[in-house]
């Protein structure tokens, strides 16, 4: 692949909300409207287009969170970490991300078998220091961490999710350029907290309101210092303007009704 930002997205043609596997599908079963989500995702592509280079992967008949590619697994260089869903429901994607990163060069390196792992919704790189942040709880095991510090001269922090609303990592936590962080405090524990402030300076850490983090504003594509996001409050995009962000709204309501946004849309392939 060439060098620079590259992301792998899916296209939303057999999207919908079949099952519930999270708190934000329940209500929603048979809700989303195909046309308004395919409208939505190719605004997402186009505007992603701009500031990076775009990978498909063609979507898998009867895997509705397919478009979700962050879940897909890790990219580590020229590693790929495949992921291993806890719920059955998307464990049909596990074999077709595995086998578009072998057609690509990637090479496949597995958890131990019976690990449940959930890609870059769990495993999200810092911006500004060679660490890695790992989420668990709800899809991920905290076992996690010691799989991937095995595979990669990298520190790994654990971080537990007690909010079942932001059941994955990228839901609630995002790493920005130049070491900063976007997060909704209430979505960790204690320890996750000590763990965060510990590591990452007041200076450069972004706490959101309740209101922003239900609208998803933590599940942002960063690249470089532009953020694409579903939605963000005026005093969040003014705090992200004063760090020197360009803030870019796409609506993704549809997907919203599935549990993702921006961030789940997307898996980053060129992490180093």
């Amino acid at each position: 692949m060439p060098p620079g930002p590259r992301l792998l997205m899916c296209p939303p043609t057999h999207f919908g909300v079949e099952y519930v596997i999270n708190p934000w599908m329940e209500g929603n079963l048979a809700s989303t409207d195909a046309a308004t989500a395919a409208t939505q995702w190719n605004a997402l592509h186009a505007g992603l287009a701009r500031l990076a280079g775009i990978e498909l992967i063609q979507p898998g008949d009867g895997l509705p969170d397919m478009p979700f590619t962050a879940n897909a697994g890790l990219v580590i260089g020229d590693v790929f970490v495949p992921s291993c869903f806890r719920h059955a429901q998307r464990r049909g994607e596990e074999p077709l991300f595995t086998e578009w990163a072998t057609h690509y060069g990637f090479t496949v390196r597995k958890l131990p078998d019976g690990m449940h792992f959930e890609g870059a919704g769990d495993a999200l790189l810092d911006r500004g220091s060679p660490r890695l942040w790992l989420g668990h709880g709800p899809r991920s095991d905290p076992g996690v961490e010691a799989g991937l510090a095995a595979l990669f001269d990298i520190e790994t922090v654990a971080l537990r999710l007690v909010d079942p609303r932001f059941y994955h990592l990228d839901t609630c936590f995002c790493p920005l350029a130049g070491g900063w962080l976007l997060y909704y405090p209430p979505a960790f524990d204690t320890d996750g907290i000590g763990a965060i402030t510990a590591r990452v300076p007041e200076s450069r850490r972004i706490a959101l309101s309740e209101q922003d983090a239900l609208a998803f504003a933590c599940n942002a594509v960063n690249v470089g210092r532009s953020l694409v996001v579903n939605q963000a409050s005026a005093s969040l995009q003014a705090t992200l303007r004063a760090a020197g962000f360009e803030v870019i709204e796409t609506p993704l309501g549809e997907f919203l009704k599935a549990g993702g946004s921006a961030k789940c849309l997307t898996l980053r392939l060129d992490e180093s």
